[in-house]
C-alpha cells in the first residue's frame, strides 16, 4: 500500500491494553448450555475436571495489538502506544509485534506490574476470557513532531486508565489534525458513555458490536436505526455496529448502509478478535481513502477470515490477498443503502 497519508512516520498509532492470549479449546460436547432472557450460558459442574485441547498462546494479543498487526498487514505504517512490565511475557510480546513490523517505540516498560495474561475459553465457535489487567502507571507520551500519525485508534483499556483517557483528549485537542477512531472496551463500556463524552465527540469514526451499542446508548440489537442514531447523537461523524456474524450497520448521519456478513459456508471455528479485525480493516481502509461501502466490504471478509482460525491473529489478511478474494466473489457481495 505505500506510504498513504502525509504522517511523517506512523500513518495509524493504536492505544490500548495488550495482553498474551492463552486459547482453551473445549470439545463440542464438553459442557451444557442454557440460553434464557438474559442470555447463553456456559454450565461447568462445580469441582469438575473438565479436559481440553491445548490451543495457541497469541504473544500480543489485545484489541489495541490486534488492531495494530490488522493494520500492519494491510500496508499502514502503525506504531503501538501500549504499557508492558519487564518480564518474560512482555518480552515476547514485544518480539511478536516487531516480527509483524508494528513500531513500539511508543511502548513504556512499567516495573513492577506484571505484563497482562488473559484466557480464552474457546467453545462451539464462541469466546469466553478470563481478563486480568495490571495497574500501571498510564500517561500520554510526549510525541515529536515526526510521530504525530494520521490517525489515533483507540480501544480497550483498564479501570485505571481515566486520566490517561482525559491525556488523550486533551492531546487531540491540541492536534486537530489528527483523526479518531474509536473502539471502546469492556471497562470504557462500564464506565458510562458520559465519561468518554470527549472521545466519542471528537472521533471520526465508532465502531462496536451490537451489543455493546445497547450498552452505550441503550437502543437494543433489536432496532439497529435506534442504535445508530443514539451513537451518532455521542458526537462521532460515523459510526458502524457490528453483528455476531460480520455482518454491520453504518450510517454517517445522512447516508445509511448495510453490509452482509461475508459469503462463506463454514462454519466459524473461533470468533475471538473477530470484531477487533472488523474494526481495524474499516479504519485501514478509510486511512487509505477508501469509501465507506466500499470499507464494509474489506472488513466484513477479514471477520470471517479471522472466525475461521483459532486466535485473535491467525486468519487476518494481507492487503493483496483481500483484493483476491473480494475479485473473486464479485459485485454480488456489496453494501446497500437502507
Amino acid at each position: 500500500m505505500g506510504y498513504v497519508t502525509g504522517a511523517q512516520r506512523f500513518d495509524v498509532v493504536s492505544v490500548g491494553d495488550v495482553a498474551s492470549d492463552v486459547f482453551i479449546r473445549l470439545a463440542d460436547d464438553a459442557l451444557d448450555e442454557r440460553v434464557d432472557e438474559r442470555g447463553r450460558f456456559l454450565e461447568i459442574p462445580s469441582g469438575a475436571k473438565i479436559p481440553f485441547e491445548r490451543g495457541p498462546t497469541v504473544a500480543a494479543g489485545g484489541s489495541a495489538a490486534n488492531a495494530a498487526v490488522a493494520m500492519a498487514r494491510l500496508g499502514l505504517r502503525v506504531s503501538l502506544a501500549a504499557f508492558l512490565a519487564h518480564d518474560d511475557i512482555g518480552f515476547s510480546l514485544l518480539g511478536a509485534l516487531h516480527a509483524e513490523g508494528v513500531d513500539t517505540r511508543l511502548v513504556h516498560l512499567d516495573d513492577p506490574a506484571h505484563t497482562n495474561r488473559d484466557f480464552v475459553l474457546s467453545y462451539r465457535g464462541e469466546r469466553t476470557i478470563f481478563v486480568s489487567r495490571e495497574e500501571f502507571d498510564y500517561h500520554w507520551p510526549h510525541l515529536r513532531p515526526s510521530e504525530v500519525p494520521a490517525w489515533l485508534y483507540v480501544t480497550s483499556l483498564g479501570r485505571g486508565a481515566r486520566r490517561y483517557e482525559d491525556q488523550i483528549a486533551e492531546w487531540l485537542g491540541e492536534n486537530a489534525s489528527v483523526r479518531l477512531a474509536l473502539q471502546p472496551g469492556t471497562f470504557q463500556l462500564e464506565a458510562g458513555a458520559a465519561r468518554l463524552a470527549r472521545l466519542y465527540e471528537r472521533a471520526e469514526l465508532l465502531v462496536c458490536s451490537s451489543g455493546d451499542a445497547t450498552a452505550i446508548c441503550g437502543a437494543p440489537a433489536s432496532d439497529p436505526a435506534a442504535q445508530l442514531s443514539g451513537l451518532l447523537a455521542l458526537g462521532p461523524s460515523t459510526v458502524v455496529v457490528v453483528d455476531d456474524s460480520g455482518g454491520a450497520v453504518a450510517s454517517d448521519g445522512s447516508t445509511r448502509l448495510r453490509v452482509p456478513p461475508f459469503p462463506d459456508s463454514s462454519a466459524p471455528l473461533d470468533k475471538t478478535g473477530a470484531t477487533d479485525a472488523f474494526a481495524a480493516t474499516l479504519c485501514a481502509a478509510l486511512v487509505a481513502a477508501t469509501g465507506l461501502a466500499k470499507a464494509l466490504r474489506r472488513a466484513s471478509l477479514n471477520f470471517m477470515s479471522v472466525s475461521h482460525e483459532v486466535g485473535s491473529q491467525a486468519g487476518l489478511l494481507a492487503g493483496p490477498v483481500v483484493d483476491e478474494q473480494l475479485d473473486e466473489v464479485g459485485e454480488d457481495f456489496h453494501a446497500t443503502t437502507w
